[in-house]
């Protein structure tokens, strides 16, 4: 188990993050119109999963927001927004916003996702929730960078991962 802080106060983080150099695992999750979605879906492109708690909160949007703006220059590449939120409240959002550059995905199916990707918020007040982790992957599904934000009211390095696809 890991440790990050929200708002100062620890909070524990169940599960293994993906190590740099290691084949990503599978998931499956859900989309917009409720489909299940895997890594093959989106085969032969980078990828970003941009993972965070929920679209409610300020800095998780901003998150969303910056990577939308800069998916722009990375044609190659898809940004994959991940949280607990339903698929409707993640749809409604980008269209309110006009985000058309990331897919959003929802593990509320599928809560073994937080586990198996090192990301579970074991307690406080947010658990069950992500820890706001970045990880990028080649379009091999090879992991060639992993940030878990040591708080999570904290935005992320977006230029370190965005970086992290021309490795």
């Amino acid at each position: 188990m890991s440790q990050v802080t929200f708002l100062g106060n620890p909070v524990q983080v169940a599960g293994t993050l993906p190590a740099v150099g290691t084949k990503a695992p599978a998931f499956t999750l859900t989309d917009g119109k409720l489909d299940e979605k895997g890594l093959g879906d989106f085969a032969g492109k980078k990828k970003i999963l941009n993972i965070f708690p929920s679209l409610d909160t300020s800095t998780c949007a901003q998150s969303v927001r910056s990577f939308n703006e800069k998916a722009s220059g990375h044609p190659d590449t898809v940004v994959l927004c991940i949280s607990a939120d339903l698929p409707f409240a993640q749809s409604r959002f980008c269209g309110a916003e006009g985000l058309d550059r990331v897919v959003t995905l929802s593990s509320f199916r599928h809560p073994e996702f937080l586990t198996d990707y090192g990301v579970l918020l074991a307690d406080s007040a947010l658990a069950h929730l992500a820890a706001r982790t970045v990880i990028v992957l080649d379009e091999h599904d090879q992991v060639r960078y992993v940030q878990q934000v040591p708080e999570i009211a904290d935005e992320p390095d977006y230029e370190t991962a965005l970086a992290a696809l021309a490795s």
